[in-house]
């Protein structure tokens, strides 16, 4: 049952409207400091998905060539362009959609709500999350990463009014059909896979954190291809490679 892809999408929904009601009482600074214990909290969640790698080397090969593939593809600018179609039918189911914007333009609105529909549709934590969830059952990572979005959702939604809670909509289509997806592949799949995928995930979240944090920009977004070549690439270490070593 997808427990922690629903807790997901139903925090969204509820920050969203906690925002909207909070309106301007919170601050620019309250979110900013905010924004970077979420930071802290997502180095955290990957250090504790790295502990459980198997093959460093393989790993490593996931990381430098995926994210070689999703630069070369600009996979980043794609889901951008991906978040900007989503947003259009959002901010048409509500007349209102540049209601309680705190004193933004329409464009400056319509740009910080593609944000929002990037960020909780195409997360890296996200896709990890419900292709981890799907595949082992462990719904720790999106449970997790939900504590961190019911927030978000609501700092936007200060700024954005109620539209924020509509960006579940596409972020329900995406996340069950990743989470029923990775189902599929679980039958094909090793204990030392899964655990390298996670590793591989865990590289991604120290580096969502790090860019939450503002510490270092990461493409995140094409380093996404990584979690694609993570479990072949330990299949092909484990049977192929070690026997010769």
């Amino acid at each position: 049952m997808a427990i922690g892809v629903t807790v997901n999408i139903l925090t969204v929904v509820v920050g969203g409207i906690l925002g909207a009601v909070a309106g301007k009482r919170m601050s620019q600074e309250f979110a900013g400091k905010l924004t970077l214990v979420f930071g802290v909290c997502a180095m955290g969640m990957g250090i504790s998905s790295l502990i459980q790698m198997e093959n460093m080397p393989a790993v490593i090969l996931a990381i430098v060539a995926g994210s070689s593939v999703g630069l070369a593809c600009h996979v980043g600018e794609w889901m951008q362009k991906g978040g900007a179609l989503m947003q259009k039918p959002i901010a048409g189911l509500m007349a209102n959609a540049n209601e309680g914007s705190g004193g933004l333009s329409q464009e400056e609105s319509l740009s910080m709500l593609v944000t929002a529909v990037v960020l909780f549709c195409a997360s890296g934590t996200g896709i990890y999350g419900c292709l981890d969830a799907g595949m082992t059952g462990d719904s720790t990572i999106l449970l997790s990463k939900s504590i961190l979005d019911l927030f978000t959702a609501a700092v936007f939604a200060c700024s954005l009014g109620a539209v924020v809670s509509l960006v579940a909509v596409p972020q329900a289509v995406i996340y069950v059909s990743l989470f029923y997806g990775a189902k599929l592949i679980l039958p094909l799949t090793t204990p030392v896979m899964v655990a390298d995928f996670k590793a591989c995930g865990g590289f991604l979240l120290i580096a969502t954190g790090m860019r939450m944090a503002k510490i270092q920009d990461f493409p995140v977004a094409d380093m996404l291809p990584a979690m694609v070549l993570a479990m072949p690439l330990s299949a092909l270490w484990t049977g192929w490679v070690m026997p010769l070593l």
